[in-house]
Parts: C-alpha cells; structure tokens; sequence
C-alpha cells in the first residue's frame, strides 16, 4: 500500500481495515526549515508521522546544544512524554528541512484505542522500542569509542549525513566537532 503501511507493520502487523481506521483522519501539515514544531512548556497534542524532511529532538543546558535523535520518514514524530502523559515538554522538536508531516490528535488517537486493540497494540510495541532505543543509546554512548558510534551511527542513518548539518550529528554521538570531521574524512563505512 505505502511506505507508512509497510513501517507500521514492521512493528506490529495490522490489517488493512485498522490501518484504514488509523489513518482516515489524518491531516497534513507543512513545516518551514528552523520552524519548531513543539517547544518547552508546550503540550505535545499530535503524534505525527513524517512523509518528508528531517526534524531534530534537542535542548540546550550549559551553553551546550544537546541533540537526543532524528526523526525522518517513515517514522512516527513526537516528544513521546508530553504526548503520552499530556504534560509539558521540556526539549525542542524542530524541522532541519522543509517538512511534510501527517498527524493524529491525542485524543482521536484515544478514541482509536477504544475501537482497535490492534492500533493499541501497535502504539504499545512502538513505546516499547521507543524505550529499548533510549536504552540502547545510553549503553552506546558509555561503552563505546568515538569511532565505533560514529560507524553505527553511518550504518543506521547513512542518508542523514547528506541532510543533517555534521556540527548536530558530532552533539548526538557526543563527538567534538573536529574529531568528527576527522572520522567523516578517515573512517571508511
């Protein structure tokens, strides 16, 4: 059907009437490069899926920018605690590229849970490997070298070194800039 459908069941199989279900009302919205989408003291209020662009998860504490990931079609956007519990955010989501982005409200988003035990299911799986990611990048970032998260980094997301400027991808491997650019120029991938 589309790169959506083939995303959403690679975390959990539903069938074509759910996926009708979850994403007959989607709407669309259009985001400038630079433009936040959401800021701290907002309420996350949509969970959006990303057709196009790249937009980046950050804050920045001690005069530092501090980079938590990248978001990047087919895959879902959001800061997933002030979604989910429908609290302030305490980071920034910004678009690095002109995006196109399709979303949900929190509530049609409840509502759909109470129709579809599948669509909860899939937005119970997509939370826990929103939580084993976040776990597997802590582990990362403290057992490994520069060198290797900068070569795990190139085999996961090698397209967002052609997208993301080098300085925002140095902050999330925690990498000075310098020696990532020496990595970029020596390590071969």
């Amino acid at each position: 059907m589309t790169e959506l459908y083939d995303f959403i069941k690679s975390i959990h199989s539903i069938n074509e009437d759910d996926y009708q279900l979850l994403t007959e009302d989607l709407r669309t919205r259009q985001f400038k490069k630079g433009e936040h989408i959401t800021q701290p003291g907002q309420i996350e209020r949509q969970i959006f899926f990303v057709r196009s662009g790249v937009q980046m998860y950050h804050f920045e504490a001690f005069e530092k920018l501090n980079i938590l990931g990248f978001a990047y079609p087919p895959n879902f956007c959001a800061i997933p605690e002030s979604f989910l519990l429908q609290k302030s955010a305490r980071y920034y989501l910004t678009c690095l590229t002109d995006s196109e982005l399709d979303y949900l409200s929190f509530e049609k988003l409840q509502h759909l849970f109470d129709k579809s035990q599948q669509i909860e299911r899939l937005f119970r799986k997509l939370s826990e490997a929103v939580t084993v990611g976040l776990i597997n990048r802590q582990i990362e970032l403290r057992s490994t070298t520069i060198e290797e998260r900068f070569k795990s980094f190139c085999q996961r997301s090698p397209h967002l070194l052609q997208l993301v400027p080098h300085k925002y991808i140095a902050a999330y491997l925690a990498i000075d800039p310098t020696n990532f650019s020496k990595l970029f120029n020596s390590v071969k991938f």
